[in-house]
C-alpha cells in the first residue's frame, strides 16, 4: 500500500475519533459506571470489525440498491441510543463506591451493547462507506484486503482514544466522586440527543423522498 494514502488516512482518521459521537457518550458512561471498561470499548470496536468487513466486501452496493436497509438501520440506531441514554440517566447516583459501580449489567451485556453503539451507527457506516474507498491503491493488493487494513488503522485510532477517554472519566470520579451524577446525566443526555438527532434527519430525509 502507499504509505503516503495510508498516513493520510491515519490522520484524518483520528480526527474524526476525536470528534464527539455517540461512542464518546458510551465510553464516558463505561467510565463512571462499570467495574471494568475493557468489555465496553472491546465491543465498540468489534461492531467497527463488523462494520469494516461489511464495507470492504461491498455493503455500499447493498445500501445503494435497497436505500431502505440504511433507513431500518437508522431507526434502529437512534431507539438504540435513545434507550442507552435513558437507561444510563435512570443509573445515576449521586455517589458510586467500587462496589457499587456496575452499568447493572455483566461484561457479556455491557460487550453487545457496545458493539450496538458502533455496529449499528448509521453515520460511521456512512462514513466508512465513503472514507475507505478514497484510499484504495489502484496499483496494489485487493481492494477489500486494503479497506481492511485501513479498518484495522480505524481500530487502533478507536481502541486509543475511547480508553483514553473512559480513563479519564473514571480519574474524574475518583478525584470528585460527586461529579459522577452530573457525568452520567452528560453522557446519558448526549446518547439520546444524538438518538434523537438521528431519528429526525431519517424522518425529513423520508418525508423529503415522498
Amino acid at each position: 500500500m502507499d504509505a503516503a494514502l495510508v498516513a493520510q488516512f491515519w490522520g484524518i482518521g483520528l480526527l474524526l475519533t476525536l470528534t464527539p459521537g455517540a461512542d464518546w457518550a458510551y465510553s464516558i458512561a463505561a467510565g463512571v459506571r462499570a467495574r471494568s471498561i475493557v468489555p465496553s470499548i472491546t465491543g465498540i470496536l468489534a461492531g467497527y470489525v463488523v462494520v469494516i468487513v461489511a464495507v470492504a466486501f461491498g455493503v455500499g452496493a447493498l445500501v445503494t440498491e435497497f436505500p431502505m436497509v440504511l433507513s431500518a438501520l437508522t431507526f434502529a440506531g437512534a431507539l438504540y441510543l435513545v434507550w442507552l441514554g435513558i437507561g444510563t440517566l435512570r443509573s445515576r447516583t449521586t455517589e458510586i463506591s467500587a462496589s457499587d459501580r456496575d452499568l447493572g449489567t455483566g461484561n457479556i451485556a455491557q460487550f453487545f451493547r457496545g458493539a450496538g453503539v458502533s455496529g449499528i451507527n448509521p453515520k460511521g457506516i456512512l462514513l466508512l462507506m465513503a472514507l475507505l474507498p478514497q484510499f484504495v491503491a489502484a496499483e496494489g493488493a485487493a481492494a477489500s484486503l486494503q479497506m481492511l487494513t485501513l479498518g484495522s488503522i480505524h481500530l487502533l485510532n478507536s481502541a486509543i482514544v475511547y480508553t483514553v477517554i473512559a480513563l479519564l472519566a473514571r480519574s474524574l470520579l475518583k478525584a470528585k466522586p460527586g461529579w459522577a451524577t452530573r457525568v452520567g446525566t452528560v453522557s446519558g443526555t448526549l446518547m439520546i440527543v444524538f438518538g434523537c438527532m438521528l431519528f429526525g434527519e431519517q424522518i425529513a430525509e423520508l418525508t423529503g423522498m415522498i
